[in-house]
């Protein structure tokens, strides 16, 4: 038995949320926030904390300074049942930090990057890693040390028996360099939105991304937010709606997502399954500010999975 369901690698910080601004924010005036979150951020972190809510083994590593961002966001995880012990702090650094200012059904976003631009394959535990049954990586074009040794971690992931999944997020050069192209030959299942899988595919035509893209990796699952899900294996095709809710924010709603459908796939259910399951962890994301919070109430997650499943899975 392995000691992790999953092993997720990825950056780690803190998100500061900003509600309530106006529409169009101007240079030079002070703008009054009506509501102020602190809580965790980054794909990765958010991923993790919220698939081992689900009720999974899962092991977390990634980097952090030796500060006190730092020590809130290990905090958050831990508080989640994850094991941190992959994590590690680099003296002197600083954690990273994203400010996110929603304006509307849009939202910008800040982010200092922190110690995630230095951490490399030499400060993971290879073998702690490897002993999980499936490996997951986030935020692939953030991951300035680590990202030209990303295909020898998911090669050696593969060689050791893990099936993997890989969600790249945004690029925020905007290149969408084609280096990923070494990564995908290892990946099992690609997780991207619908304007990171245009992106990636290097074409604004939606359709022929998932041809281009869909013929790279056993499965692409591609997150189109209030137009549902889709999903490509092969030839076949599977779609879903996006569950119903009166959203609050949607941050994280995507890596919720992410958590959702791997929750179900690493326990080998149809695809039509994960996808259906992965809206509705999707859609309990944005019912509270921030990626977490809507999870950490455990008796609003439990009430709302248990009646969405009872009307959507039957």
């Amino acid at each position: 038995m392995p000691k992790f369901d999953v092993s997720v690698v990825g950056e780690l910080n803190l998100d500061l949320i900003l509600s309530g601004l106006p529409a169009k924010l101007e240079l030079e005036r002070e703008h009054l926030a009506k509501d102020l979150t602190i809580t965790l951020g980054s794909s990765s972190a958010i991923f993790t904390h919220n698939l081992a809510l689900l009720g999974n083994r899962v092991g977390f590593n990634s980097a952090i300074g030796s500060d006190a961002l730092g020590e809130m966001a290990l905090q958050f995880l831990l508080d989640s049942g994850t094991d941190v012990s992959g994590v590690r702090e680099f003296e002197g650094k600083l954690t990273g930090l994203t400010t996110i200012l929603p304006t509307g059904s849009q939202r910008y976003i800040l982010t200092y990057p922190g110690t995630m631009f230095e951490m490399g394959l030499e400060h993971l535990d290879l073998d702690c890693i490897l002993d999980a049954r499936h490996l997951h990586l986030s935020s692939y074009y953030l991951h300035r040390a680590l990202r030209s040794q990303i295909p020898e971690l998911f090669r050696a992931a593969k060689a050791a028996g893990l099936t993997t999944s890989l969600d790249t997020n945004d690029d925020p050069e905007d290149l969408w360099a084609d280096d990923l192209r070494n990564v995908l030959p290892f990946v099992d299942v690609l997780l991207p939105n619908e304007r990171e899988l245009c992106k990636l595919a290097h074409t604004e035509d939606s359709e022929r991304a998932m041809e281009v893209l869909a013929g790279q990796v056993p499965l692409l699952v591609v997150k189109r937010g209030q137009a549902g899900a889709v999903a490509r294996r092969g030839n076949e095709q599977f779609a879903v709606n996006a569950f119903a809710v009166e959203s609050v924010d949607s941050v994280g709603a995507g890596d919720s997502f992410d958590a959702g459908f791997l929750h179900q796939f690493i326990r080998g259910r149809g695809i039509e399954e994960c996808l259906k399951f992965a809206s509705l962890t999707g859609a309990l994301s944005t019912t509270r500010a921030g990626g977490i919070e809507a999870f950490r109430d455990a008796e609003h997650r439990e009430k709302f999975l248990r009646e969405a499943s009872a009307k959507c899975l039957g």
